[in-house]
């Protein structure tokens, strides 16, 4: 099945159209308040839940939203919290919608800012979108998914349309939310382009007559923005479900790149694992609640301690390890993970470097997906992290060199053997 968009044409896997027509037909069996039930679990705020039963019971494929702005390359697990309700209303038969922010992310989100975003070069929007589209097929059916741009729609907007599209929300309005109203009365700059952000996301729903948006509990102001739009172009009121925000590894502020305190969906299989068991067992429930399709009566038994809590999270990793990669891929990586961290030693399958010519350590690193960049091997560097032959190495300019066998190690869980 092909989507098309302004960056070309997207293929997912073919199936018959037969099962792809049966894939999109609502659930009718089940009753409207288990579908509710389904649909709403784990959510936070459901706006309205009234509003949404009627929505279902027209016993047609709703169409579900879920946008996110290409900031930063690959999507992690806190990502995955609404992509799996997307796929929750996939099951019952629903149609949705993973719209790739391009346009907003050249404006920037300004939720929780304290300060303006720094712009993203096309470019760099251009290589994040194809990364997301690429990545939301490990969490959702192709088959009912519509992949779409918002570029698609406000590209062909013109400026008397924006004006007019901007009339329908105050200003006053735009002001309740509380990081403006904060950076206002700390005196912090708030540009006009901001102030246009919820504007443009809530058009977006109108531009995608979208029956139900997702988004996480920041997004609220967002999504009712577009309820109001809706309404305002003559269309029913979209149903807003806010979800919980995971936090990251740390376990106190939001999963995100720029904090490093993420899981990256395709990170190697060892480095997801490795990741995962260095949380809290506090995390730990809460990981498996949003995380996993573990039951209450499983959760319950993990809280109560009848499981072992560092085998409750060695399950906890096999469980998300074999999601985003496979049953094998996890069962390697706990087996990794109990010959260096529990027996410490050093696992046999660790990459093999075979030098044929003397090589930098920082291009070493890059070429062995260590860093992603020589940049970044430096800075990995001048933060002790990274280690040969367990010496911690300091000098910027180390050389392998012919013949040389080694032990590179860099933080806890990339290890590889650097051999003649």
């Amino acid at each position: 099945m092909k989507r098309s968009s302004p960056h070309g044409t997207l293929a997912g896997p073919s199936k018959p159209r037969a099962a792809a027509e049966e894939a999109a037909r609502p659930n009718q069996e089940m009753a409207i308040s288990e579908q509710v039930k389904t649909l709403s679990r784990n959510a936070v705020e459901v706006i309205s839940e009234p509003e949404l039963i009627r929505k279902l019971d027209e016993k047609r494929p709703l169409r579900i939203k879920l946008g996110m702005d290409p900031t930063a390359p690959d999507l992690h697990l806190g990502h995955t919290i609404a992509l799996q309700k997307l796929g929750d209303f996939q099951r019952h038969g629903h149609t949705v919608i993973f719209l790739v922010g391009d346009f907003t992310a050249m404006i920037g989100d300004p939720t929780g800012r304290s300060e303006v975003r720094p712009a993203l070069s096309a470019e760099q929007i251009r290589k994040n979108a194809e990364t997301y589209r690429k990545q939301v097929f490990k969490v959702l059916d192709p088959r009912t998914t519509e992949i779409r741009f918002n570029s698609e729609w406000m590209n062909e907007m013109g400026t008397s349309d924006l004006i007019k599209t901007a009339a329908h929300i105050s200003v006053a309005r735009l002001l309740e939310r509380d990081d403006f109203e904060q950076r206002l009365d700390e005196r912090r700059p708030l540009f006009l382009h901001e102030l246009l952000y919820p504007v443009i996301q809530g058009y977006d729903s109108v531009a995608l007559r979208a029956d139900v948006e997702i988004g996480g509990t920041d997004q609220k102001f967002n999504m009712l923005i577009g309820r109001e739009l809706q309404r305002a172009f003559g269309q029913p009121a979209q149903v807003v479900m806010t979800l919980p925000i995971l936090e990251g590894l740390d376990g106190t502020r939001k999963m995100s790149k720029s904090l490093r305190n993420y899981v990256g969906l395709v990170e190697p299989a060892e480095e997801m694992f490795g990741k995962l068991m260095s949380i809290s067992d506090q995390l730990m429930v809460r990981y498996y609640e949003l995380l996993t399709d573990a039951s209450a009566e499983e959760i319950a038994g993990i809280k109560s301690g009848a499981l072992h809590p560092m085998e409750a999270k060695k399950q906890l990793a096999s469980a998300i390890v074999s999601r985003y990669h496979d049953p094998r891929a996890a069962e390697k990586a706990r087996e990794y993970f109990e010959i260096k961290f529990q027996r410490r030693q050093v696992p046999q399958q660790v990459p093999v470097f075979r030098l044929a010519e003397a090589l930098w350590i920082c291009e070493l690193m890059k070429q062995l997906g260590f860093a992603a960049s020589t940049t970044e091997a430096r800075r990995l560097i001048a933060q002790r992290a990274v280690k040969v032959d367990g010496e911690v190495v300091t000098d910027m300019n180390y050389r392998f060199t012919p013949g040389q066998q080694s032990l590179l190690e860099v933080g806890k869980r990339r290890i590889a053997r650097i051999q003649k």
